[in-house]
């Protein structure tokens, strides 16, 4: 680039004969809008070309002979149009940039004639717009073709020489167009070239410190994720990492946002997995394929605290709130009670308060692995909570002990609702019923069943009871009516 800008002439790279097909005819014949002011929106096809062949009524004499000139190639494009500034119309000139962004004509010049303009303080809103939708059109080609990634480099390094500064948006455009024709190994390696000379075409990688919302390396992770592939999201941020190409903190958010789908995906797989072996449709897993979904689940949450230490590192404590809420919900999925307790704790001592649906489903785990320390914890300030998220949380808590076995502490949380005058649900009771008639099988003891069928009996929640009891001894039964 500093050759480039202190060589004699103001460019001198070989971008224009990347886009210069085979010379046009000796007669020269150019096209037009048959608007009387042109408007660069009617160049937004892949090809710049004009609509109708221009007559002398919409252009002078002085456009042919510009055009003429500046295909000679004799004089420098700047004394040309200097000769001609009195001659040339704001439309004209535009219109010379249109000839030469053409297939087939000396696209090098079109950025000679807008860089002269610019000097001369001749570049308006619509004249920029109509440069940059030129570049568009170059842009595409170039990805279009089998040009190599340092020439769409070189072109929007150009584009910054003449002034039109293409800026992120324009980094955004080409990773898209990359990505829209199947050339993803291409959109990795611009987006790679772009990190290591800390930007192209004016965009600057921002510094350490500064506001990171968004990047290159970020933008790319998303289009991955949107596609389905998250973990080629997630290896992409972490590879750049790696290898001292320090990505945008965004792009760790977006990266965390990936895992949480995939542990999502990976959660939903695997209650299919087991409710398939449970009904029988297929065997139980070996030890090595048990190793393998254990060893891809440590993968995802080593992932996922990696990326979360990064993004703290980096981005401190402005997006630690989101980077907690982003563990949180991997550990929830992933069904980590302690872990996902942790985040909870994390998120309210950054600001952030969780979401209470999440809270109670992460007082349900921890409930089902039996974690005292972590429900007596999630429980606090209960009695501060509305009746209804009262209910709620507790309701939770009882699915969580049904869920792990653990039916005498359920029935103790299907009490304490009704002292506090909380109706549990239907299939609430009936479970945790169904539970305790499981543990008197076990046990022999009937005395929570029926303390607990006599409390729902008074209040009218369930009808008669008939506890019987069979003792083999005697060959006896013995009923009773509650």
């Amino acid at each position: 680039m500093e050759a480039l800008a202190n060589s004699r002439l103001p460019f001198s790279s070989p971008f224009h004969r990347l886009l210069r097909l085979p010379p046009p005819p000796p007669r020269v014949r150019v096209a037009a809008s048959p608007n009387p002011r042109y408007h660069a929106r009617v160049l937004t096809s892949s090809s710049v070309r004009f609509d109708r062949v221009l007559t002398s009524d919409s252009v002078g004499d002085g456009f042919f002979e510009a055009i003429e000139e500046l295909e000679r190639t004799v004089r420098d494009p700047s004394d040309v149009l200097g000769g001609m500034v009195g001659r040339l119309s704001p439309r004209e000139f535009q219109l010379v940039l249109v000839y030469f962004s053409q297939e087939g004509r000396d696209s090098y010049c079109a950025l000679e004639v807008f860089d002269w303009l610019r000097k001369e303080n001749r570049v308006d809103g619509e004249t920029m717009e109509l440069m940059v939708s030129i570049s568009c059109a170059w842009i595409e080609r170039l990805i279009g073709g089998d040009h190599a990634v340092g020439d769409v480099v070189g072109l929007l390094n150009e584009m910054e020489c003449v002034g039109v500064e293409p800026g992120f948006s324009m980094v955004e455009k080409v990773v898209s167009l990359y990505w829209e024709r199947e050339k993803k190994e291409e959109a990795v390696g611009f987006v790679r070239d772009v990190m290591r000379r800390g930007g192209v075409g004016g965009y600057v990688i921002a510094e350490e410190g500064e506001d990171r919302r968004g990047g290159p390396v970020g933008y790319l992770a998303w289009k991955m994720m949107v596609d389905g592939n998250h973990m080629g999201a997630v290896k992409l941020v972490v590879e750049f990492k790696e290898c001292g190409l320090n990505p945008e903190v965004y792009s760790y958010l977006i990266a965390l946002t990936a895992l949480v789908k995939e542990q999502k995906e990976f959660s939903k797989a695997l209650r299919q997995l087991k409710g398939s072996i449970k009904s029988g449709l297929i065997t139980e897993l070996d030890e090595e394929n048990v190793e393998y979904l254990e060893k891809y689940q440590s993968d995802i949450i080593r992932d996922g605290v990696c990326l979360s230490d990064w993004a703290i590192q980096e981005g401190g404590s402005m997006i630690s709130g989101l980077v907690h809420e982003k563990l949180l919900a991997i550990y929830t999925c992933a069904g980590c009670g302690l872990e996902a307790e942790n985040q909870v704790w994390q998120m309210k001592l950054s600001g952030k308060e969780p979401d209470k649906e999440l809270r109670n489903i992460v007082l349900a785990i921890c409930a089902s692995q039996k974690e005292v320390g972590a429900v007596r914890r999630l429980l606090t300030g209960m009695e501060a909570m509305s009746a209804g998220s009262r209910k709620k949380a507790l309701s939770w808590l009882l699915r969580g002990y049904i869920k792990g076995g653990y039916y005498l502490d359920a029935s103790e949380t299907l009490l304490k609702m009704l002292d506090l005058g909380l109706c549990p649900e239907y299939l609430d009771r009936v479970a945790v019923l169904q539970g305790l008639r499981k543990s008197i099988e076990e046990s022999g003891s009937m005395e929570h069943y029926i303390n607990l069928c006599k409390r729902l009996s008074d209040l009218e929640l369930i009808g008669p009871a008939l506890v019987y009891l069979y003792m083999n001894r005697y060959k006896l039964w013995i009923m009773n009516m509650l």
